[in-house]
């Protein structure tokens, strides 16, 4: 009896251990990192388990994840394929077929998974063949996708032990935007707010946003968020930034990014017509081209007036943000709220206060939502 009773007892201390675990297992987060760069914590773009292998956001390969792994990735729209490629070596995925095609033809398995529109790829499969090193790490939060060249040099657990400020601080954003999105948060100030899962979801449904960034020395790590999501914005360059940043000038125009000219009224030293010639010119030179946008800081109405005179049109935002930052998953939720609760599409004036890691949270949550982000043109938004 007493060993009956006792087997009785383990088994049902069993099932219930094994009534927790899929309660942990949806608790558990997984970090992805590119060298010494660990992207930002994202529902939409986190790792996963499926067939035995763990899947991987290819958007990874942009950006300074780009930079850090030597791999790039484009994706073809009107074919339906992701090719990625570094090294003289490309790997096409056909998300008809459950596999990759090298240069020569040969395939590789498992193929690409879509999820949500975010596609992701078989870590081992593309490490192996671009030769790169992965490991799965174990962290204080869950687990941790972490992919590096082989000359990085750097064991598992120093690299965790020299990375978990930056995995506390990531992770305290991402706890921060999910608490952000429960229904009847308040805001900042204690005052109502709409919630991002159910409010925001039908507030920016169909909108379009135009975002308006200052484009200083940050201007191509923007332009790698924005190519990663296929979203436009309009970039205002000084004068003297469209002399230094011609590169940049030629990509944004490939990519089909808006540019405008940001003027100065109270500069004292040239007038608002020199600044803008002085930027036409200066972009001539960079793409052959010319724009009609401009941002006038500092300047009345007679100021704008005047530019409008000259042919140009003035930007007039919707919604001035540049007091905001973007610059992480919560201002990117707030920026979310906010657009929800506007009546119509907007223009948004961000000035310099996005960085990338903010505005691929923002893309991500707008694309999320049912909105797109377009580039402001020339004939409005």
């Amino acid at each position: 009896m007493k060993r009956w009773a006792a087997a009785l007892l383990l088994c049902l201390l069993l099932a219930f251990q094994l009534s927790l675990s899929p309660a942990r297992a949806a608790d558990r987060v997984y970090f992805t990192a590119a060298g010494s760069y660990i992207l930002p914590l994202s529902d939409n773009t986190m790792p996963f388990w499926s067939g035995g292998y763990v899947y991987i956001a290819s958007s990874i390969f942009t950006g300074r994840g780009r930079e850090a792994l030597g791999v790039s990735q484009v994706f073809n729209s009107d074919q339906d394929r992701l090719v990625l490629y570094g090294g003289g070596r490309s790997l096409t995925y056909d998300f008809t077929a459950n596999c990759a095609l090298d240069g020569d033809g040969a395939a590789y398995y498992p193929g690409a998974i879509r999820r949500g529109g975010v596609i992701f790829v078989p870590a081992s499969t593309v490490s192996r063949y671009f030769d790169l090193v992965y490991s799965i790490i174990e962290v204080d939060q869950g687990s941790m996708v972490w992919l590096r060249t082989p000359s990085y040099g750097t064991s598992d657990k120093i690299y965790v032990d020299a990375a978990q400020y930056t995995v506390n601080s990531i992770y305290a954003d991402y706890i921060r935007a999910k608490g952000d999105s429960r229904p009847g948060e308040g805001g900042p100030d204690g005052s109502s707010q709409p919630n991002t899962s159910a409010e925001s979801q039908e507030g920016l449904e169909g909108k379009r946003v135009a975002l308006c960034l200052k484009a200083g020395s940050d201007a191509a790590q923007l332009a790698d968020a924005l190519e990663s999501y296929d979203a436009g914005a309009a970039f205002f360059f000084t004068p003297e930034e469209m002399e230094r940043q011609g590169s940049t000038l030629r990509r944004l125009t490939a990519q089909g990014q808006s540019i405008g000219i940001l003027a100065d009224a109270g500069d004292r030293s040239r007038t608002v017509a020199e600044q803008l010639e002085a930027g036409n010119a200066a972009l001539f030179r960079a793409t052959c081209g010319k724009t009609r946008l401009a941002y006038l800081q500092n300047g009345g109405s007679q100021a704008v007036q005047d530019a409008e005179s000259a042919g140009y049109l003035c930007l007039r935002p919707d919604l001035d943000r540049s007091g905001q930052a973007l610059r992480s998953a919560s201002n990117a939720q707030d920026l979310v709220r906010r657009l929800a609760a506007w009546r119509g599409d907007a223009a948004v004036w961000l000035g310099d206060s996005a960085a990338g890691t903010g505005l691929r949270a923002f893309l991500s949550a707008a694309k999320e939502a049912g909105g797109s982000c377009v580039s402001y043109r020339e004939t409005g938004l």
